[in-house]
This record gives structure tokens, C-alpha cells and sequence, in this order.
């Protein structure tokens, strides 16, 4: 297959938003490109990682599925200063759906990165367990509490390098395509409602609208803080962590000669709004989309 076709894929963090990768992979698949190398971070991790064992269609059916309370049941959360959710019941959902495997085993060629907590030096994961690889990649500081594997405790891969780029060994020969789900709000589209087949998007049902509206009473600070203009000290460290992150993924895409380049605003989803899987796929596919015919057309 020529250069024109292969292509070494690096997918960016971005917590819920990183599901617009599906649907850039997608198009991909869709218009007869070989994905030949993987590097994701954090978000971009679960997606490639699942992508380069197979288990795409397994993956997108469960992910697309989950509502709002879904998603909240998923969430272990705990009172510990270094994180609020565990993160370990979400993987061991998927696990039931993916099996782990071993890195080096997959038939795609596939890396992620995380951060050692304490010696603050970037690790890229090529072998071993997937799901070890993708727990630690993931870990966003004040959110996900770190991930322990082998005597080290690791966090967001993103906190040093949010596009991997670098963590691809092969992309002179290839098409090196970037997806960036932290841009800034130019690239931010209008929700779509429904998917590629016509189908609408999973809606919230009454009786859950309802119960939300009743679980508020019990909250008056929470619904009070959503109304302050003033950040909490955890918005506020979680904000820090977004425009760092946000001007590394800028440096890092003018740092390599990207071929194609697809960006996704972060206005576009809240880091955890999981619940927004299918919408996300599909504006992943239209931004795809964009970028292809822009490179296709470019070179007729």
C-alpha cells in the first residue's frame, strides 16, 4: 500500500471528548486507509488502545450505550486529597466486555504515555497490559486518583505530552494524521442530533429529568457554585491543568510535519460527559471528513 494510504495515527487526551476519535478512525476505515501505527494519550489511549486489539465494535456498542446514570454508577468515588474517582470499577466494566491482552501481542503496532508521579519523567508503555497501560495513561490529575503498576504511580500522559507524536517510530513512510480534541472554540461545531445512519441520538428520559430536578434540593451549594462566576479551587486547578495542556498540544503539532491534521474544540464536551459518546463519534466523523477531502482534494 502507498504512503498515500498508510497511515500512523496519534490521538490526543481529552477525557470524554477523546471519543471523537472513533469517528475519525471511522472515516478512515471508511475511505480505504490502513492504520498501520497507534500513539495515544490518556482519552486517546482507551480509543487506539481498543482500536489496535480489534475491539472497536465492541468498544463503541458499550460506550455509546451508557447514559447519564450509567455513567455516574461507573464512577467510584472517594474523599481522597489526591483524586475523587478511583477509576478502577469503569475498567472493570469494560474488562467484561474487552478482555485484557498484552501490548506487544496486538496486531497493530501500539503506544501510550503516562507520567512517573514522582519523578515527573514521561513512560511509554509498548508492552505489558493494555488495560495497565491505558489505567495509567488516563489518570487526570484532581479527578482520577494516580494508577499504581509495578511499584510506580503514574498520572495523565498529558501533563507533559498530549499529542504523542513522538511516540511514533514510523512516519516518514506514512500519512502522519493528528487528532486534537483540545482546540480552541474556531473549531467548535454545532452538536449533531443524529448519527451517520439517521438515527437520533440517546435523549434523557423524563423520569431522569425529573429526578434531577428533585435531587437539587439536596444540593444548594453545588447548584449555587454552577452559578457563581467565581471558580472552586478545584475548577480552578482543573482549568490550570486545561490551558497547560492546551498550549503543549499547540507546540506539538508546529513542532512535526503533520499531513493531516483533525481538531476538535473543547468546547465541544465536558471532560466527563461520557454520556455524549454517540455525538461525540459523529462529530469526530464530520471533522475527519473535513480534513480528508481537504488533503484528497488537495492532491488531485
Amino acid at each position: 500500500m502507498s504512503k498515500k494510504k498508510t497511515v500512523s495515527l496519534v490521538l490526543s487526551s481529552g477525557g470524554a471528548r477523546g471519543l471523537a476519535h472513533v469517528g475519525v478512525i471511522e472515516e478512515l476505515e471508511n475511505r480505504g486507509y490502513e492504520i498501520a501505527e497507534i500513539a495515544g494519550c490518556s482519552a486517546g489511549a482507551l480509543v487506539g488502545g481498543m482500536y489496535a486489539a480489534g475491539k472497536m465494535p465492541e468498544f463503541k456498542d458499550w460506550i455509546c450505550n451508557l447514559d447519564r446514570l450509567d455513567v455516574f454508577s461507573l464512577m467510584d468515588f472517594t474523599f481522597s486529597s489526591r483524586g475523587f474517582i478511583k477509576g478502577e470499577k469503569v475498567y472493570n466494566a469494560l474488562k467484561k466486555v474487552v478482555k485484557d491482552c498484552q501490548i506487544e501481542d496486538l496486531p497493530i503496532p501500539f503506544s501510550c504515555n503516562a507520567v512517573d508521579y514522582r519523578t515527573g519523567q514521561e513512560v511509554v508503555f509498548r508492552e505489558g497490559s493494555l488495560y495497565a497501560a491505558i489505567r495509567a495513561s488516563g489518570s487526570i490529575p484532581s479527578v482520577f486518583q494516580p494508577a499504581r503498576h509495578h511499584r510506580h504511580e503514574f498520572i495523565d500522559g498529558g501533563v507533559v505530552n498530549p499529542v504523542p507524536i513522538s511516540l511514533i517510530t514510523n512516519h516518514e513512510n506514512r500519512l502522519l494524521v493528528v487528532v486534537e480534541v483540545n482546540g480552541p472554540e474556531i473549531h467548535y461545531i454545532e452538536p449533531p442530533k443524529k448519527d451517520e445512519k439517521g438515527n437520533r441520538f440517546l435523549t434523557i428520559p423524563g423520569w431522569l429529568q425529573d429526578y434531577r430536578i428533585k435531587m437539587r434540593q439536596f444540593f444548594p451549594e453545588g447548584i449555587k457554585e454552577e452559578k457563581s462566576t467565581s471558580l472552586s479551587s478545584l475548577n480552578l486547578l482543573t482549568r490550570s491543568f486545561d490551558l497547560l495542556q492546551d498550549r503543549f498540544c499547540q507546540l506539538l503539532i508546529e513542532k512535526y510535519p503533520v499531513d493531516v491534521m483533525v481538531r476538535v474544540s473543547r468546547k465541544q464536551a465536558g471532560t466527563l460527559e461520557f454520556h455524549r459518546a454517540a455525538e461525540m463519534v459523529e462529530i469526530g466523523r464530520q471533522k475527519a471528513k473535513e480534513a480528508l477531502d481537504q488533503l484528497e482534494n488537495g492532491s488531485n
